[in-house]
């Protein structure tokens, strides 16, 4: 069984207590947070496994939130949203989201998805073992680090999935659909801007890193982790 302790975050306490029903259920701990204050002071005090965020809510919104809660570390969070437009998809993988769930949705899809997002952060049988070594640059998946000319960057869990997995499969071309069912491992609701975001922040924490390889823009197909012969 399930022992993570998982902080739930939404002003509807009745979606709060139907999910706290469900994640007992499978074992999970959880705590419960209604405002945007309540939840940074929840996961400041509780340090949980996963937060699961709302958007809209009181005092403080998700996207804050997140924010702060990213600026502390890497802890996996899943975005809870009434709200279904592609801006605000992005906006929250560009804060460092690792999820994104719009309502109403099904509250056992909601621990599906938590449950692989664990497996991937803890070292888990789907996660990718090993380190991948290339010039400058260490993807070592069983403890989910990266490093950067020998120092450790900090990179949400996702980054490093998708990282690991182009860097395991050099000058192969990967189409952003692909890539979403290779590393979220189901249906995102979302669109292949998903990848791209990711792509553009693992460029930024990679730039000028080495001359020997690179993430690269195929045109009309999707990207690759080239390396030079």
């Amino acid at each position: 069984m399930a022992n993570e302790k998982i902080l739930i975050v939404d002003d509807d306490k009745n979606i709060c207590d139907l999910l706290r029903l469900y994640l007992e259920k499978e074992g999970y701990q959880t705590v419960q947070a209604h405002d945007g204050e309540a939840a940074l002071a929840a996961y400041t005090q509780h340090r949980p496994d996963l937060v699961l965020l709302d958007v809209m809510m009181p005092k403080m919104d998700g996207w804050e939130v997140c924010r702060r809660i990213r600026a502390q570390g890497s802890t996996p969070m899943i975005m809870l949203t009434a709200k279904g437009e592609t801006f605000d998809k992005v906006l929250g993988l560009e804060l460092g989201a690792d999820d994104y769930v719009v309502k109403p949705f099904d509250s056992k899809e909601v621990v599906a998805r938590i449950k692989a997002v664990l497996r991937r952060c803890t070292g888990g049988e789907e996660a990718v073992p090993g380190v991948i070594s290339y010039d400058n640059l260490s993807v070592d998946m069983s403890r989910y680090e990266l490093k950067v000319k020998g120092k450790v960057v900090d990179a949400p869990p996702k980054e490093l999935e998708l990282l690991s997995f182009l860097a395991a499969h050099p000058n192969r071309v990967f189409t952003r659909d692909a890539l979403l069912d290779e590393i979220w491992g189901y249906e995102y609701y979302g669109d292949s801007r998903t990848i791209d975001v990711h792509i553009k922040r693992l460029r930024e924490k990679l730039e000028d890193a080495s001359d020997q390889w690179s993430l690269k823009t195929v045109w009309g197909v999707g990207y690759k982790f080239e390396v030079k012969d």
